[in-house]
Order: structure tokens, then sequence, then C-alpha cells
């Protein structure tokens, strides 16, 4: 009984050590953070409860757009995954919501400081938006989506910075 069981534990060591190959396509190259935020000339408690105002920066830069020009922004959801150097990933920004999914690939190899992607942006299950795009921690890529509770959606899809070395 002994010797099946030390042949048995064996065995499961031997798997485990010839299953750990590493695939490095699923090597993680950065990180992608998508927001959703809602935009309204409105009143902004319409957004929820759990809505938080963006920063006076994002604020800023929505509004120097014309099509994204609203009164008053909120954060309504955030996601951050891994992007993977050869494998597409999903990101769920509104948490177990499935109403604004992202699915991004990375096209190249992405530098510190942007990234080409292969996006798509789907919402309550159908896909609206195909494109590639470069994004950049600095210069997000803005996607004026559907009206919502008195206003619209923003996407905003970001590299996620590089956290720098501690000196």
């Amino acid at each position: 009984m002994k010797v099946f069981a030390g042949l048995a534990l064996a065995l499961v060591f031997a798997v485990r050590a010839f299953g750990q190959e590493t695939d490095p396509g699923k090597e993680a190259v950065g990180t992608i953070v998508v927001r959703v935020i809602h935009a309204t000339d409105g009143d902004p408690a319409t957004a929820g409860d759990k809505a938080k105002a963006v920063s006076k920066a994002v604020s800023e830069r929505l509004q120097s757009e014309e099509r994204l020009k609203f009164k008053h922004y909120r954060e309504i959801g955030i996601d951050s995954k891994p992007l993977y150097r050869s494998y597409e990933n999903w990101a769920q920004p509104l948490g177990t919501s499935d109403e604004v999914l992202v699915r991004f690939e990375a096209q190249s190899r992405p530098t510190k400081a942007s990234a080409r992607l292969g996006l798509e942006l789907w919402l309550s299950r159908k896909k609206v938006l195909k494109t590639d795009a470069e994004v950049s921690a600095e210069r997000p890529l803005y996607v004026l989506g559907p009206a919502w509770r008195g206003g619209r959606l923003i996407i905003s899809v970001a590299l996620a910075p590089t956290s720098k070395p501690r000196s």
C-alpha cells in the first residue's frame, strides 16, 4: 500500500512539473484600465449613489472635445485587466453587469508610453464598435456611448501608468 501511495505521489509531481511550461502568449505586457463615465447637463445625482466625480484634469479633457462637452461627469464603473502578449481579454467596468464590455488584444508589443490595441465595445451583448487604436495613460481613447439617465455614457480605455521604482 505504501509503495502504491509513493508511486501515486511521484506521478502527481511529475504531471505538475510537466504542465508548468509557460505559454509566452500569456505574458502580461501591460494593464488596460476601462472606465464608464456618466455625462450630463442635468442633475448629476441621476448617475446613482456610488458614482463619484472625475478629476479636474479628466473633466477639462472631456470638455475640450465638442461632442463630449457636458456640465457634469461622474465615474460609475472601472475595471483594470492585464494586457496579454498574444491573447484577448475582456474588461467589465460595471462589475458583474454585462451591459458594457470591452474586448481588447495587443496588436504589437506595447512600450512604456503606449499600446496599439484591437478593441471591441459591446453594449447589451451586441458589438457596437470594432476599431484599432493606440492608447496611453496620458491620452485615453474616449467613446461616446448611448443615452442613459438623462445624459450619455462615455467609455474610456487607457494604458495604466507603469509604476516607477523607488529610489
